[in-house]
């Protein structure tokens, strides 16, 4: 090959690299019939690639279902107890009738929405590789070392601490999103705040214990991530997400009714199916690392569809960034010793950062080898 060609050829891919890097939605945009290559994923990690001698093939789940009002009354004890087994057997549950309004959800799924629509150049000025930024737009999972990028753009707002100081940082297009946002971001603070003071006496804590560590989560890390999954022309080679947990202590997700989350249960890769009006509610590393692998992090990820776009918003919740955490001294003993390592938010960046995440190596590269 000449140096000419060599040179066009570099140009080539640098030029296509910039355009995926862009994001799906911009792809979308300008009109799109076929999978670009650099979406199309191996043989084997294909959501469509599903035999039926596949270890992998895809089935159904009801998830467990926690019902707000009743773990807050009379019956607590026993949704305490199906709480927990839900920690154990799925990682997973469904929350109901949990008190946030549908106007806020309504409010929320509509700004997201909006935001999506915006001309690209306006979505473009909170694009950045900084992990550490406020506001972050950005495309696939990791794409500065995705060597397969995901169908999916993002937008990536920090929440808490200090909510308030922050917006003046968050999208002020569409014009609502701010204030629906915000409402958003505090009221599911709040709902997991009692979900945390639920899982701690679940696990054994007496009250004093409860009021000890919740003081740490009041002032805890709050991330919300809001997903655009468009629609996307061959959905069986690609994933929106590919598998994953959630570095975090409780993640709680908001859906719309198209379904794309899939977990990963008894060695199949199952579709979770959005209940009306529901956050789907999971365990991240740092409640299974804090409960010393009581309750599991499981891995999930989302596939896509050719029909309709889909649009969600996670909420991950945990101590502050500067915080440490390990296993609760309470649940190590020498029937159970201690299965995890220390690991704070600087462990986990240097670790995404210095390689392409798969599946869940960083919770395992936590784990204590006897």
């Amino acid at each position: 090959m000449s140096p000419a060609m060599a040179a066009e050829m570099e140009n080539t891919i640098v030029s296509e690299t910039q355009v995926y890097q862009k994001g799906v939605k911009n792809l979308c945009d300008k009109g799109l019939n076929k999978l670009p290559l650099k979406y199309v994923l191996p043989n084997s990690d294909r959501p469509g690639d599903c035999k039926s001698d596949n270890p992998n093939v895809i089935g159904a789940v009801e998830l467990p279902v926690i019902d707000f009002v009743q773990l807050c009354g009379p019956n607590r004890r026993h949704v305490l107890r199906s709480l927990s087994k839900a920690g154990e057997d799925y990682g997973f549950f469904q929350l109901i009738n949990h008190e946030i309004s549908s106007e806020v959800i309504s409010s929320m799924r509509e700004v997201c929405s909006k935001f999506f629509e915006l001309p690209y150049e306006e979505r473009a000025k909170y694009m950045s590789s900084d992990m550490h930024a406020t506001v972050r737009y950005g495309t696939s999972f990791n794409q500065t070392k995705d060597t397969v990028f995901y169908w999916r753009d993002f937008l990536k707002l920090t929440c808490n601490p200090n909510l308030h100081q922050l917006l003046s940082n968050w999208p002020s297009s569409p014009a609502a999103f701010k204030d629906s946002a915000s409402t958003y971001a505090e009221q599911t603070r709040r709902l997991f705040l009692i979900l945390v003071e639920a899982i701690l006496e679940s696990l054994g804590a007496m009250e004093k214990e409860e009021e000890e560590l919740l003081k740490e989560f009041e002032d805890g890390s709050q991330l919300m991530v809001v997903n655009c999954y468009p629609q996307c022309p061959e959905p069986e080679l690609t994933l929106g997400m590919p598998p994953h947990s959630d570095y975090g202590f409780l993640t709680l997700l908001l859906q719309d009714q198209v379904e794309g989350l899939q977990i990963h249960h008894q060695q199949k890769w199952v579709n979770v199916k959005p209940l009306p009006n529901c956050f789907v509610v999971n365990i991240g590393d740092h409640l299974e690392i804090f409960s010393n692998g009581r309750y599991k992090s499981v891995l999930h990820r989302v596939v896509v569809n050719a029909n309709e776009p889909r649009i969600s918003v996670a909420s991950l919740h945990s101590l502050p960034f500067q915080s440490t955490m390990k296993p609760w001294p309470k649940l190590v003993n020498e029937e159970n010793p201690r299965r995890y390592k220390d690991t704070d938010f600087g462990i986990f960046l240097q670790y995404i950062t210095s390689r392409e995440p798969k599946r869940k190596n960083f919770l395992e590269s936590r784990k204590i080898i006897y």
